[in-house]
């Protein structure tokens, strides 16, 4: 399995679903840096289940702990180890599945690669393991905070079909603060309608879409490695790797494809003795390197796979069944999905930030 990503900055997650734990081990972090297991469970806690109506219902304290790379609250350089224990996996609540290849799910895929699968939640394919990337990501969150004043502020903009879009303006103003006030991460007036058809779903057995907006802000000018290390692409690759991923656009995306040059086309000004793009419609990238202006794009998460309402499949020999699914899941990503966009976006510029530092010599 490719369990590991970066270059100087490298993460390589374990663990399943419904094993003892799961974990990562971070390599290249620099040394002498502050961290604490509180720095890192901040994160963890926005992306912790069981948090309200609109996730599963699972409980995990998911606290970290650190085992290496960390002496008397500083970084020594060595790999950072961490770990997060599996407290309330429900293993018996997959017995009745673990023959059958489930719709929307990596049960088939796995098995015709490996040969054997874990039908305990889904095993190494489970979303449980976004918990190793969001410790993972806090590390370099922090670290990009402090020494760059580099900001991710990811939110919901869509769930199901209800979409909210935002100017530049708009999307300048957003805080984390308006981010963890709404239950589904939504910072904006439409937050009470996505709970709404949230709740709709979960009472039909059902779940829904979403759309999450990624945002960075202050991210420096010159970030990027092309070809094959563009920001856009690494951002990209990054947030396609994380479970129900289904599609990823940066700046005006699909948009662009709408367009002649003469209107997609964007001027540079000089706004107070500082060079931008008149309207940043390639959301801060261009080249595949990062302009200094705000980064956005959207990502797209299918519906949660696992629903309560009878369903048609077949088993390992080919045989249809039907099947009701049980196990404890969310009715839609969009809250839980917000922590770890942010963490997988933070782990890929943290990677390009120590590249630059190295070429400058830094």
């Amino acid at each position: 399995m490719s369990n590991t990503t970066g270059e100087l900055f490298k993460v390589s997650t374990f663990g399943e679903s419904h094993g003892p734990c799961v974990g990562c081990v971070v390599d290249g972090m620099p040394s002498g840096f502050p961290i604490t297991e509180a720095d890192i469970d901040a994160e963890l806690a926005r992306r912790r289940p069981g948090q309200n109506a609109f996730s599963t219902p699972r409980k995990e304290s998911d606290a970290v702990k650190i085992m290496s790379g960390v002496f008397e609250g500083k970084t020594t350089g060595a790999p950072v180890m961490l770990l997060i224990n599996n407290e309330n996996a429900a293993s018996k609540d997959y017995e009745n599945l673990k023959n059958l290849y489930r719709p929307s799910h990596a049960d088939f895929t796995y098995a015709q690669k490996y040969g054997v699968r874990d039908y305990r939640g889904g095993g190494r394919a489970s979303a449980r393991l976004t918990a190793a990337l969001v410790a993972a990501g806090a590390l370099a969150q922090k670290y990009l905070k402090e020494k760059a004043g580099v900001e991710f502020l990811s939110h919901t903009s869509a769930v199901g079909g209800l979409s909210v879009n935002a100017d530049i303006p708009v999307l300048k103003s957003v805080t984390r603060a308006r981010i963890e006030a709404s239950p589904v991460r939504c910072p904006y007036a439409e937050e009470k309608l996505m709970e709404a058809e949230i709740e709709a779903a979960r009472k039909a057995g059902d779940s829904v879409g979403c759309v999450i907006r990624g945002l960075i802000k202050n991210l420096p000018a010159g970030l990027g490695e092309p070809v094959s290390g563009k920001l856009s692409a690494r951002l990209a690759a990054a947030v396609m790797g994380i479970n129900a991923a289904k599609g990823f656009e940066i700046g005006n995306g699909f948009e662009a494809a709408r367009l002649r040059g003469s209107a997609n086309n964007d001027p540079f000004v000089n706004a107070g003795g500082k060079i931008t793009t008149e309207n940043n419609r390639n959301g801060g990238v261009l080249g595949g390197i990062s302009t200094g202006e705000l980064v956005y794009f959207n990502a797209a998460f299918k519906p949660t796979a696992t629903i309560f309402q009878p369903q048609k499949t077949v088993d390992e020999n080919g045989a249809p069944v039907e099947f009701t699914a049980g196990g404890r899941h969310d009715p839609c990503l969009a809250a839980r999905a917000v922590p770890v966009v942010d963490a997988v976006c933070a782990i890929a510029v943290m990677d390009l930030f120590l590249i630059r530092n190295a070429y400058a010599g830094h």
